[in-house]
């Protein structure tokens, strides 16, 4: 069992920043991809950006590409997501995932943790 565990959520007002964390414990893998998913109030739940533990290889999604930065500290075996300029659109549930490798299921999930951005 692998227990993910964000938070960092907040109001923030349009242009700010925030930083989310996933803490992930338990039997984890010795290299995994985390991933952070976001859903909006009446949306589907939608991919944000992922990493690689093993070779720290990153990917985002085209609507957070130059503002939202995906960054591992494998020593406590936290992910981050810093996201800058942040815009009213941007308010959602953010969920991290982690995922074996890509391709494979998304096995675990966190609780969530809630971004609000004012206008």
């Amino acid at each position: 069992q692998v227990q993910l565990v964000e938070s960092g959520g907040g109001l923030v007002q349009a242009g700010g920043s925030l930083r989310l964390s996933c803490a992930a414990s338990g039997r984890t893998h010795s290299s995994y991809f985390m991933n952070w998913f976001r859903q909006a109030p009446g949306k589907q739940r939608e991919f944000v950006a992922a990493i690689s533990t093993g070779g720290g290889n990153t990917y985002y999604a085209d609507f957070v590409k130059g503002r939202f930065t995906i960054s591992l500290d494998s020593g406590k075996n936290t992910v981050y997501l810093q996201m800058n300029s942040l815009k009213p659109e941007d308010t959602a549930v953010y969920y991290c995932a982690y995922q074996v490798r890509i391709g494979a299921a998304f096995d675990y999930w966190g609780q969530g943790t809630l971004v609000t951005v004012s206008s």
